[in-house]
């Protein structure tokens, strides 16, 4: 027997006298006369209906359990379906406990409820759909960057840089050497794990002109609100010979349009799935903002807007403070629900590497954050400063000229201007489907119940 997988059984033009199809049961209904199975084995949303004779059921043939069926491909008499099988054999090849078994059958489970059971959620429809959008976003993405000629970089997840200077690193710790009277660092330097691979692509980016990286990032931040993770997958991009902010801003916006497209070309279903149960709203808004022209407006007008906005926010918006997330679901409203670029923000506010406007009297860097509707900040990048004397002295102020020497060698041999950005995946995933939590749209919620994988 040919081996198909639920979604060729679905697809199959013809019918096909022996095939074998593997997967898991999501629901059994026996009748007098005919025995109904659904499998599915997680290529699909749809489930491939299984058409047998009752004398194959089994007593441990139940809902969650493991099968391999045999049998006949035929065209399916129910409108909605292509194809059915025709099962000649059943077996089970691992049965469930469907007592115990926390997902039930024909029912609808609330994110919240399936986020306690992070090893078995997989299998709930609504994270399946979920797991096959990022497969397909994540393949969307690297096509994206290929095909506008950027070279794919592995950069470190183990660093001594910290790349945001916000302080929120974990460190990384040997099991010997809290033993040892003699506290030593594995690499004779504290070590963290990554928070960007930012600096790292800017040393690539002096030979391949165009890097990306797609790779885990960590931030050790004191929340567990709805909107952080403490392990995200960021999205980054570097430019080399570019002296504009537009450039940068514009490949931001073609990555977000055509990843998207691909997942709504690619996961129809699924995609439908989240939209039709968890944000109703949202696909209209998507489709609309795929084809809709952006907002561009200085970090100084957003101030203004802001001050004469009739909301009261919680955190008083004043020049030289951040964006918080209230500040930019504001500015999106204001903006008519349009993708909201925000540039040029104030020099203290920004990390050393971003490039001086050399504006006054309210000095700013060349920076620049798009922000989207429902979620806020979704990337945030900047031209980089090329200028040796510029760099060298801000890094002096800051007491980091010794740890980023090696940064200040990247100016002295062959430097151009140059820019880039970061995008966070989880949020883009959110920003898409309308999920409110960002630990639905990631594979493990690892900080949401008391037992960790």
């Amino acid at each position: 027997a040919v081996r198909l997988r639920v979604r060729e059984a679905l697809g199959a033009r013809e019918p096909a006298d022996a095939v074998r199809v593997q997967g898991w049961v999501r629901s059994v209904r026996s009748q007098k006369e005919v025995l109904f199975l659904h499998i599915n084995d997680g290529s699909s949303l749809e489930s491939l209906q299984v058409v047998a004779n009752p004398s194959l059921e089994k007593k441990d043939l139940t809902f969650g359990s493991a099968v391999e069926v045999q049998g006949k491909l035929v065209k399916s008499p129910h409108r909605m379906q292509n194809m059915e099988l025709q099962a000649e054999t059943i077996r089970v090849v691992g049965p469930c406990d469907i007592w115990s078994f926390p997902l039930k059958m024909k029912e609808r489970h609330p994110l919240e409820y399936v986020r306690q059971f992070p090893h078995l959620r997989c299998r709930n429809n609504t994270l399946g759909a979920l797991l096959r959008i990022r497969s397909e976003a994540t393949a969307g993405i690297h096509s994206f960057f290929q095909d506008n000629g950027y070279v794919h970089i592995h950069t470190p997840i183990i660093t001594s840089n910290d790349c945001e200077g916000a302080g929120e690193l974990f460190q990384i710790e040997v099991s010997w050497a809290k033993e040892s009277a003699q506290k030593t660092h594995f690499f004779n330097v504290p070590a963290f794990l990554t928070v960007s691979g930012q600096l790292h692509l800017e040393v690539m980016a002096g030979a391949f002109t165009h890097v990306f990286t797609f790779g885990p990032t960590f931030r050790a931040e004191n929340s567990q609100s709805r909107r952080h993770l403490a392990e995200f997958y960021m999205v980054e991009a570097e430019l080399s010979f570019t002296e504009s902010l537009q450039d940068i801003m514009q490949v931001m916006e073609d990555l977000f349009k055509t990843v998207t497209s691909t997942v709504l070309s690619k996961c129809p279903h699924d995609v439908e799935l989240f939209h039709k149960y968890i944000a109703p709203a949202q696909k209209s808004d998507i489709t609309q903002k795929l084809f809709s022209s952006s907002c561009r407006i200085s970090y100084g007008e957003a101030m203004e807007i802001l001050k004469q906005a009739a909301q009261t926010f919680t955190f008083k918006p004043e020049w030289g403070c951040d964006l918080q997330t209230e500040h930019e679901k504001y500015l999106v409203k204001h903006c008519g629900e349009v993708p909201v670029f925000v540039v040029n923000y104030p020099y203290d506010l920004k990390p050393f590497y971003m490039r001086d406007n050399e504006d006054g009297p309210q000095h700013t860097v060349a920076a620049v954050d798009l922000l989207v509707p429902g979620v806020g900040e979704l990337c945030g990048g900047s031209l980089r400063e090329e200028r040796l004397p510029f760099l060298e002295s801000r890094l002096q102020r800051l007491g980091l000229t010794d740890a980023y020497q090696w940064y200040l060698d990247l100016r002295k041999f062959g430097s151009v201007p140059h820019g880039g950005f970061g995008m966070g995946f989880e949020r883009y995933l959110q920003y898409i489907l309308g999920v409110d939590n960002i630990k639905d749209v990631i594979p493990f919620p690892r900080f949401s119940h008391s037992c960790l994988l």
